[in-house]
């Protein structure tokens, strides 16, 4: 278990690539803790620690975002040939900084079928999704680069604002039994933190790293959970072969993979622990932050 840790706070300076869901969710706990940081969009918005980068139309940030910057965290995906966006345009300017810290968020997707079975870090990417596919590239792009980079693969992404309970609320789940099919899922506070804890701990240096919670289970159980928590009647399940018939390629093709992602390295080797160690705590958590808007 990691026991060397350094702290953060205002002599460091953060760019996020992507201010996404995971992506301003993690800006917003690291400025909790001093740090400065700016996070990118396609477009200028409100948020005066913004600025702009898209590579599909080749608007760059300009050299003072870079200026004194130490860490990077990049959410952004691959674009349509599989490239990852941030290398494509900007690695020169990410080679000119004093960086100490690059951090890439992609997919335990990358793993592929496992027919159920457990996947870890040490186990090797058979992705047979092109998305996945395209995210594998990404990650020996940033492997190969040089440059100080971890890579986190994360599994299905909820917490408040993007959970079961919103779909349920706005009649957009589907509830669907498919015998023996396992997911696993992250809360997003644990991305954000667990990320901050690497950060901060650096006795031992992994570069890839799964984060995930403690209990991959059915999707069925979610919607079930999320239901009661609302005090609604789930509607009865339909099989998924009945069911695909409906759902769109993409929303097939996550119930074409079956696996459970361990977090063995991160909770057990480095220490982290988890804030949401499984589904029902984390539904509670989305529960709680629906219920402080309302009131």
């Amino acid at each position: 278990m990691i026991n060397s840790t350094s702290t953060l706070n205002n002599q460091y300076k953060f760019l996020v690539f992507g201010g996404g869901f995971s992506g301003s969710y993690f800006a917003h706990s690291i400025r909790k803790l001093g740090c400065f940081v700016l996070t990118s969009s396609r477009t200028k918005n409100k948020d005066p620690y913004n600025f702009v980068f898209d590579s599909e139309n080749n608007i760059i940030p300009e050299d003072s975002i870079f200026d004194g910057v130490t860490h990077i965290l990049s959410c952004i995906p691959p674009d349509k040939n599989g490239k990852d966006p941030v290398l494509k345009v900007l690695t020169n300017k990410i080679n000119k900084s004093s960086l100490r810290w690059i951090g890439y968020l992609s997919t335990t997707g990358i793993y592929g079928n496992t027919n159920g079975n457990w996947v870890s870090e040490l186990d090797n990417p058979n992705p047979s999704q092109e998305r996945s596919l395209k995210r594998l590239n990404c990650e020996k792009e940033w492997i190969t680069s040089d440059l100080p980079v971890q890579i986190f693969r994360l599994p299905g992404i909820y917490g408040p604002g993007r959970s079961t309970l919103e779909a349920i609320a706005s009649n957009k789940v589907n509830v669907i039994h498919k015998d023996k099919q396992i997911f696993s899922r992250v809360h997003v506070a644990d991305i954000a933190n667990a990320i901050i804890y690497i950060i901060k701990n650096k006795l031992f240096f992994y570069q890839i790293i799964n984060i995930a919670d403690d209990e991959p289970c059915s999707q069925l159980k979610v919607i079930e959970y999320g239901y009661k928590l609302l005090g609604l009647k789930m509607p009865s399940p339909v099989l998924f072969e009945e069911a695909k018939k409906n759902l769109s390629p993409i929303a097939q093709s996550f119930w074409i993979e079956n696996r459970k992602v361990s977090n063995q390295l991160l909770c057990k080797k480095l220490g982290y622990k988890l804030i949401y160690k499984n589904y029902r705590i984390g539904l509670d958590n989305c529960l709680a932050n629906i219920n402080k808007l309302h009131n």
